[in-house]
């Protein structure tokens, strides 16, 4: 955890790595900011903790924020995974997930492009994170079936976007 304390209101804009630093100590969740460019984290979702990085591109003003759930997937999933993967993205609208080439790491990866003061707003902050936490938490079961349950990716997918009515 950083020892500095990040106090930014709602109505402050700040420089992304800044902002995102008082969002997770905010919510306090474990992080380390890694330069004024880079803030790797921690945050609990439904299925696993997922690590988030976020890397600051000041001379295009994009904010790339990558979620890993701890998937890996080894090279005789690779071609069901990358089904998976196509059917899965097609379901997102914001950001989209990719299997890294080296190391076969699952991870969920969104741009932000942001105005040209590259400052990011508390709200943009937390749309970002929630949003890739979300869209972890929606597809981790689909990646699971696949992976360990022998699943067929379109079964996969059906199972794990099927809605509950109600509440258990």
């Amino acid at each position: 955890m950083r020892a500095t304390t990040h106090t930014l209101s709602a109505n402050d804009d700040a420089a992304p790595v800044d902002m995102l630093a008082a969002l997770f100590e905010a919510r306090g969740w474990p992080f380390k900011a890694e330069s004024k460019e880079e803030i790797a984290g921690e945050i609990q979702g439904s299925w696993a903790k997922y690590q988030l990085r976020a890397i600051w591109r000041a001379e295009d003003n994009v904010l790339q924020l990558l979620c890993l759930p701890d998937v890996r997937v080894a090279k005789e999933k690779r071609s069901a995974a990358v089904e998976l993967l196509a059917l899965v993205n097609e379901q997102i609208w914001l950001g989209h997930f990719d299997v890294w080439s080296k190391g076969g790491v699952l991870v969920y990866r969104n741009g932000a492009m942001l105005g040209s003061d590259g400052m990011l707003s508390l709200d943009q902050a937390q749309a970002l994170v929630e949003t890739a936490v979300e869209e972890c938490d929606r597809f981790y079961p689909a990646f699971q079936f696949v992976l360990w349950g022998d699943k067929s990716p379109d079964d996969a997918l059906e199972s794990a976007l099927v809605d509950t009515s109600g509440e258990a």
